[in-house]
């Protein structure tokens, strides 16, 4: 017959075993439980101290994540894809600082029925192509965006009228 509840203190740790496992704060809150369905953590804050964090194999669900004050908060995913779902939208917000998003290849923003606004005071596009124009009138340093048939943009100097269509090289 197995025993219902089993634990054990050795030198070299302590090992509990039972259907249950629970650890309760002096005043009588839960602050960890563990079955073999779930592993709860009542305390009102988890801090990891790991230098790598915390690693979910599968999904986490959680209505807040928060770095350590002074510290930088970093999701990352280094061999997958890094997925945020919310039904009602996700917000991303930096109050006192930039927000930056790089990536390898493409980046993309789509609106399936909406728009994406750019609301800023400057707007810049630093590496657009520029296509070749010539005309007779002196250079100017004045261009106009042109945009191809896939969406790409490109500069082309502007002229009495569009100078875009001349450009169509890009658009190839």
């Amino acid at each position: 017959m197995k025993p219902v509840t089993q634990l054990v203190t050795a030198s070299d740790g302590i090992r509990a075993r039972g259907k249950n496992l629970e650890v309760m704060s002096n005043d009588g809150k839960l602050l960890f439980a563990a079955n073999d369905k779930e592993v709860v953590v009542g305390a009102e804050r988890l801090r990891v101290l790991g230098a790598e964090g915390a690693v979910f194999p599968a999904s986490l669900e959680t209505p807040y994540v928060k770095a350590e004050p002074f510290h930088h908060l970093r999701l990352e995913s280094p061999t997958r894809t890094l997925t945020m779902e919310a039904p009602k939208g996700i917000e991303i917000n930096a109050e006192a600082g930039g927000l930056e998003a790089s990536c390898r290849t493409d980046l993309r923003l789509d609106s399936t029925d909406g728009e994406i606004q750019l609301k800023a005071a400057n707007v810049r596009l630093p590496q657009l192509p520029r296509g070749s124009y010539s005309a007779s009138a002196p250079r100017q340093n004045v261009y106009e965006i042109c945009v191809c048939a896939s969406g790409k943009l490109f500069l082309s100097q502007a002229g009495s009228e569009s100078t875009c269509q001349t450009n169509n090289n890009i658009c190839l």
